[in-house]
């Protein structure tokens, strides 16, 4: 490899990146635009079906964030791997495992709450990503892109542990996803349990990351400088 490999391969995986985050951009503004344009409409009836409306695009940006933890681990993201890898195993949990497969809960009024503080943060975060691609840092968002997920992130969590709480019920009428085997086994998996202990788990995560928030804006703000570090 000559001299120009290694600036080549920085171009590309800039450009891979500024691609991913430009993608996730359009997903995330599309569905926040969505769910704005249907309020203002449709006022309080278009809470009940959002997630019918908007769930597949979720779904699918949702999914597409899990290469942001490859990202990571092969060294073309700079992020903490622990934090933002609990922050998508979060979400990929709730959508996935509690939301997407309690059609009662689908209709719920909190899943609504969920997708706007998901969107509104990430619609920031991508925008500010973005930029940074190009070497780009606007004061004013990249202060925006530091602060607001220190408030918008705990109630994103109370959001999650409510759905949780309004799916026991349903997990606990129909028995979905919990397990128990025959003799000789004798094994058993009650899923609300499951459920109410990652409650416990949900939380205390949610101190580790606030740390690591407040860590990452004093990086970035905390001089008043805007230090060309990915978030």
């Amino acid at each position: 490899p000559g001299p120009m490999a290694e600036p080549l391969w920085l171009i590309t995986m800039n450009t891979y990146l500024f691609v991913y985050d430009l993608m996730q951009f359009c997903g995330h503004s599309w569905i926040f635009t969505n769910m704005i344009i249907r309020f203002m409409s449709f006022g309080k009836d278009s809470l009940a079906d959002t997630f019918y409306s908007i769930g597949l695009v979720m779904r699918l940006c949702q999914l597409l964030s899990v290469l942001e933890i490859l990202h990571i681990l092969i060294g073309i993201d700079k992020s903490r791997f622990f934090p933002r890898f609990l922050q998508i195993t979060e979400r990929i949990i709730v959508l996935f495992v509690v939301i997407n497969s309690q059609e009662e809960v689908q209709g719920k009024y909190i899943v609504c709450v969920l997708f706007f503080l998901w969107n509104l943060l990430d619609v920031v975060r991508y925008t500010y990503n973005m930029l940074a691609r190009t070497g780009i840092y606007y004061l004013p968002l990249t202060w925006l892109n530091f602060s607001l997920c220190i408030l918008l992130y705990p109630l994103s969590v109370l959001a999650k542990a409510f759905a949780i709480y309004v799916s026991l019920p349903y997990f606990e009428t129909f028995g979905t996803y919990s397990i128990k085997l025959p003799l000789p086994f004798a094994f058993s998996i009650y899923f609300p349990y499951v459920l109410k202990m990652y409650l416990l788990v949900l939380f205390i995560g949610m101190c580790f990351i606030t740390q690591n928030l407040f860590s990452e804006r004093k990086a970035h703000l905390g001089t008043g400088n805007i230090k060309k570090k990915r978030s």
